[in-house]
């Protein structure tokens, strides 16, 4: 009797810059309702924990009650596993240590666990896509920013505070461009999605070629990658630079660590084979001369949404269950 008691239902959380997608999510992983709002819209980190603890009971309630569910699994940029706080974001709006997971659960009144962005969606890979079956990897997530996660014998690797996998704050040039963290040369301030409008800029101001993207007052990666489509020489050179210093990176970071693979995920990676191929090249140049050959980097072939919340939907899964309601 006491069997047919156990929960068998999750919410999966994604925080993103622009927008917060949410899930229920079975034992199967099966989505049984999602939904969304923007996340910009809350740029006071309280009226943001009232308004996603108002999205998750009103989602809940039209799927069988509160009651029914679990745990709550949240993704977050900067956010960290071990303390269940956001720290420090460079990309969200909520300065300093904001201990969201004891603020959601206080708010629920269920088990909350927090994990950075990249990190779940290794797990989400790890579960449901490339990954699958697979001991040792790399997941990286480029962005807005650009965060990472390895797995080693099947284990995710969080260090000793929950910091690893930063490889965007790795310094790829000397004394190079002020990344939003406050460091300078860091990698994401090259191949991330305001890095890749910085080298279009600088490649408009060093040449006199013709290019559409003289004409846009807006431009963002996703524009210069459809210019690339259209054959825009500029557009091309832009992400031939981007993936030769972003090649250059993970080269570094499979040297450390020998992965089978490097599975790239998030809205910049949509730019395929014009971010790709170039950083392909790069890094069979740059990477330890035994491994030339044997690494995979490709594409994921998940939806990024669906992904990011079913490995916050993992997450869950992975708490001590509480409950205010037993």
């Amino acid at each position: 009797m006491e069997r047919n008691n156990i929960k068998k239902r999750v919410v999966g959380v994604d925080i993103g810059t622009l927008r917060t997608n949410y899930a229920i999510i079975d034992v199967r992983g099966k989505l049984i309702d999602q939904n969304s709002f923007s996340t910009k819209n809350y740029p006071e980190v309280d009226r943001y924990v009232d308004k996603l603890t108002e999205a998750i009971v009103e989602i809940a309630e039209a799927n069988g009650g509160l009651m029914t569910i679990r745990s709550v699994g949240i993704s977050g940029p900067s956010a960290v596993y071990l303390s269940g706080c956001i720290e420090n974001s460079p990309n969200l709006p909520w300065k300093g240590i904001v201990p969201l997971a004891a603020m959601m659960r206080d708010r629920l009144g269920l088990a909350v666990a927090l994990g950075n962005d990249a990190h779940n969606s290794a797990l989400g890979e790890k579960m449901y896509g490339s990954a699958h079956g697979m001991k040792n990897f790399i997941v990286v997530n480029i962005g807005v920013g650009l965060g990472s996660c390895f797995f080693s014998e099947g284990h995710e690797h969080q260090g000793a505070q929950g910091y690893a996998g930063e490889i965007g704050h790795t310094c790829i040039e000397e004394n190079g461009r002020l990344c939003a963290c406050g460091l300078k040369g860091c990698l994401e301030a090259y191949v991330a999605s305001a890095g890749i409008v910085q080298t279009a800029r600088e490649l408009l101001a060093e040449s006199d070629a013709p290019s559409k993207m003289r004409n846009i007052g807006h431009l963002d990666s996703e524009i210069i990658a459809h210019l690339c489509d259209e054959g825009d020489e500029l557009a091309i050179e832009v992400y031939r630079r981007t993936g030769h210093i972003f090649g250059r990176g993970l080269a570094t970071y499979a040297s450390l660590v020998n992965p089978e693979a490097i599975i790239i995920t998030g809205g910049v990676s949509h730019a395929g084979h014009w971010l790709m191929d170039p950083t392909q090249e790069s890094f069979e140049k740059h990477v330890f001369g035994n491994m030339r050959g044997k690494v995979h980097v490709m594409l994921s072939d998940l939806d990024d949404a669906e992904r990011d919340v079913l490995g916050a939907g993992a997450l869950a899964w992975e708490v001590p269950e509480y409950s205010l309601f037993k």
